[in-house]
């Protein structure tokens, strides 16, 4: 799905990642963690294509070369990246966002678009299985949104886009267990043996409800240390510093 050699990234002349390796199999969820400024967050826009940083290296995404296709087709090609902060865009209303977003794929893939019975439908659907209240689906995209509501909406794109690859940056960040259950549990319904996970994480408590197939430790723009969910617990109970 994703293989990563010798990745190098920049921005502002300033090093962030210093020759990161990394290989996702199809079906695989890996979670990666580590200290402030290790380079998570780059590591994440990088891979989803966001403008500004200097990269080297060898970055595929199901065998192709990723380092000259722009954002809007990564996420034509099912490159899906939930923010740690999503952004609030007025005047944009949320149903009608994503069902742009749906047909803009189903387009870029030659496929028929959905009329809007159908992604009315679909919408109603998944949000009532994240325990999205409909009220806020005519609203306008994220304005007044609390921050549980925002990374509801978050996976609640995800589910209706259908990517590939899900790359989830700090979802955990700010929420209560009550949120953090039903965001664990809409990604946990969408893993299959086609899609791949990378999640980004400072903290243990998100992997105990989305149980990872390997755990990678961050440090200095590199990774240091990998291994199975038990690593996790490693670094909640010793802390990244003890970490070799």
């Amino acid at each position: 799905m994703l293989v990563i050699k010798n990745l190098k990234a920049s921005i502002n002349n300033r090093d962030i990642l210093n020759g990161l390796n990394l290989k996702i199999n199809p079906g695989e969820v890996h979670a990666i963690m580590g200290p402030n400024g290790s380079g998570k967050s780059t590591l994440a826009n990088v891979l989803s294509g966001k403008n500004g940083y200097k990269i080297s290296g060898e970055l595929k995404y199901q065998g192709e070369n990723l380092n000259d296709i722009p954002v809007e087709k990564r996420a034509q090609k099912g490159i899906f990246l939930a923010f740690q902060y999503p952004l609030e865009i007025p005047g944009v209303n949320t149903n009608n966002f994503l069902k742009t977003s749906l047909n803009t794929i189903k387009k870029a893939k030659g496929e028929k678009e959905i009329d809007t019975i159908a992604f009315l439908k679909l919408v109603k659907e998944k949000a009532k299985e994240l325990g999205i209240d409909e009220k806020i689906l005519s609203r306008q995209l994220n304005v007044g949104f609390s921050g549980g509501e925002k990374k509801k909406n978050e996976i609640l794109q995800m589910k209706i886009l259908d990517p590939s690859l899900i790359i989830l940056d700090e979802t955990d960040s700010g929420l209560d267990i009550d949120a953090l259950k039903i965001i664990a549990d809409g990604v946990n319904s969408s893993r299959s043996k086609d899609k791949s996970f990378l999640v980004i994480t400072h903290y243990q408590r998100l992997l105990d409800y989305i149980k990872p197939d390997h755990v990678h430790v961050l440090s200095e723009g590199k990774i240091v240390k990998s291994g199975s969910s038990e690593l996790a617990l490693e670094l909640e109970k010793k802390g990244y510093k003890k970490i070799n």
